[in-house]
């Protein structure tokens, strides 16, 4: 056993047995880990509420070798996030980015994976509300790239050949990215990408915030969960993610109602 001290962030909490709480942190020197908090459910304890969800701060945690469940023997808050509760896009944004890195993160091995969740939430939370899906979106896509599985965007996924980027072309998932026309005429499936959205990708894996209506999102959104699916799903649902492109998918029809009675 061996105790780091390190910068983490709430990233999901359960009940566990009578009085303690289990909870799984991004952590930046041990990645991502699931603890117990002996106590933490008393109604005086030394955890108070530090551990609220997406919540940041430094955790002391005892590691338990090869063990799944470690345990955590303090944790200081730095930062709650209750902007993230504002709203439910705010907050159905961020359970989407924390379950992708509950299912994902496990096996990371880059150190950085915690920065940029923190920087995700953290936009998410600071961001206008008709902002608030492209913010996430391009977050997530950068959480992927984090991960290494970025898709191929400015150069076909199969050849190699550059691509223009004021050019259509097709998505393929299983290949990783954008194909050129010949071997997109050779490749079984895949999907039309607009230019537009291509270069929305390419800004947001850029580190940009390039914006998008209600109705670009859900294709996004769409693009991005299939992505997933195909290169680190291990056969379960997405859910948060899932519920949250459901809510996106309603809200179209108001956009173009919206829309159409200012036509009128």
């Amino acid at each position: 056993m061996s105790q780091i001290d390190t910068p983490a962030l709430v990233l999901h909490t359960f009940d566990y047995r009578e009085t303690s709480r289990v909870v799984r942190l991004v952590t930046r020197d041990a990645g991502v880990i699931s603890v117990v908090a002996r106590g933490a459910r008393r109604p005086r304890n030394k955890f108070g509420a530090a551990l609220d969800l997406f919540a940041s701060g430094n955790a002391q945690v005892v590691m338990q070798g090869s063990r799944d469940l470690h345990a955590l023997h303090g944790f200081d808050a730095t930062r709650s996030r209750p902007e993230l509760a504002q709203s439910l896009d705010k907050f159905g944004a961020a359970s989407a980015i924390a379950e992708f890195c509950i299912r994902f993160g496990y096996e990371a091995e880059s150190s950085h994976l915690y920065e940029v969740a923190v920087t995700a939430l953290d936009a998410i939370a600071y961001a206008e509300p008709d902002e608030v899906p492209s913010v996430a979106v391009a977050n997530t896509w950068r959480l992927v790239a984090e991960l290494g599985f970025a898709p191929a965007l400015t150069q076909c996924a199969l050849c190699h050949a550059d691509l223009t980027l004021t050019a259509d072309v097709t998505f393929h998932h299983r290949a990783g990215g954008a194909l050129c026309g010949p071997c997109a005429s050779q490749a079984q499936g895949g999907r039309r990408l607009p230019a537009e959205a291509r270069a929305a990708l390419v800004s947001w894996l850029a580190g940009n915030e390039a914006l998008a209506d209600g109705l670009a999102i859900r294709s996004h959104l769409r693009l991005l969960r299939e992505f997933l699916e195909e290169h680190l799903g291990d056969g379960r649902p997405l859910r948060a993610l899932i519920a949250w492109e459901e809510r996106q998918q309603e809200r179209v029809p108001a956009v173009r109602t919206t829309a159409q009675s200012a036509a009128e």
